[in-house]
């Protein structure tokens, strides 16, 4: 069983498609949490229909077209999603360039797809539905299951993840050597570089941002 630091804490993230590493690490250290779908709508919010994964030059952003609103005062849980471009194939060939040669990418990339291949507008025509499909995918993965009774809530700001970002580890990333550790990217890129390590990792950095000893 994960061992859950605030087992009784349920913690409200900003809304995020393929959220950072940064992102999972509150998640992890808590019994349950969620991403709040339900503010307003603001364009100038790139990270809520945007992630990014390393590829062979480094970081690479990866942006699923939102559909025009129908007004500039509805919830990010009204939005759309738009078919331009038919980015699902952009994606999922650039996550193919990016991870092909990982440890874990062939073993993890189907439950991934029916967010990346054709229809993917019929089975989430939301933003919000879209990326609650992949939050329940890494969830599965990672083993966040929520604890069955929370009885606090903490709200998790985007400023308090740019802070959290900074105090990430190092962790083995397939062209490091090359490279260098490339920071700030999707916890896809954690998931495809280390498997079931992910776990390890995320425990550990969640002692360190929490400052803690267990």
């Amino acid at each position: 069983m994960r061992p859950i630091l605030f087992p009784s804490r349920h913690t409200v993230l900003p809304p995020r498609l393929c959220g950072g590493v940064e992102m999972y690490v509150h998640a992890w250290a808590s019994g349950a949490y969620s991403m709040d779908w339900a503010g307003r709508f603001d364009k100038r919010d790139k990270g809520t229909h945007r992630f990014t994964i390393a590829d062979t030059r480094g970081p690479l952003d990866l942006t699923v077209p939102i559909a025009k609103p129908h007004s500039s005062r509805c919830r990010w849980d009204e939005v759309g999603i738009s078919t331009h471009g038919a980015w699902w194939d952009v994606h999922r060939v650039a996550l193919e360039s990016a991870y092909g040669r990982t440890p874990y990418f062939e073993y993890y990339i189907d439950r991934f797809l029916p967010m990346l291949t054709v229809g993917v507008d019929e089975r989430y025509p939301l933003l919000s539905s879209l990326a609650t499909a992949w939050d329940d995918s890494i969830r599965d993965i990672l083993g966040l299951s929520d604890a069955a009774d929370c009885t606090e809530t903490a709200r998790i700001t985007p400023d308090t993840l740019a802070d959290t970002a900074t105090r990430l580890t190092p962790y083995r990333q397939v062209r490091a050597d090359r490279l260098g550790f490339t920071p700030g990217l999707s916890i896809l890129d954690l998931i495809f570089n280390l498997g079931p390590e992910a776990q390890i990792y995320l425990n550990n950095l969640t002692d360190t941002v929490y400052n803690t000893q267990r």
